[in-house]
């Protein structure tokens, strides 16, 4: 995964309503669910749930299905675990330096 993809996932995870979006879509029974069952969920506009959808949606954490009418939506499983196998690696590279042991003397 490219810098430029952890941080335009990391962008979209920015907000508490979407982690929580995402928390809702992943609690689901059902394998995936529609903007009006995360509506019911929270105490926001469906406007705005769909705002935050989108932002979502542009990040490639979530996928639209079309069913009928409606849009549903499922959460990108592997898409997460690939940001937190990058993540990891990188606040891994950005640790401190094991320090060099000076050889004592003789």
């Amino acid at each position: 995964m490219q810098d430029d993809d952890i941080a335009a996932i990391m962008r979209a995870l920015g907000h508490p309503v979407r982690l929580n979006i995402l928390r809702i879509l992943s609690n689901q029974q059902r394998p995936e669910c529609c903007c009006a069952d995360v509506t019911e969920s929270l105490t926001l506009a469906q406007s705005t749930v769909s705002q935050h959808i989108k932002v979502l949606l542009d990040a490639g954490l979530i996928e639209r299905k079309p069913r009928g009418t409606r849009n549903c939506y499922i959460v990108q499983h592997e898409r997460l675990a690939a940001l937190g196998s990058a993540y990891s690696g990188m606040l891994a590279a950005l640790g401190p330096a094991t320090p060099k042991m000076e050889s004592e003397p003789a």
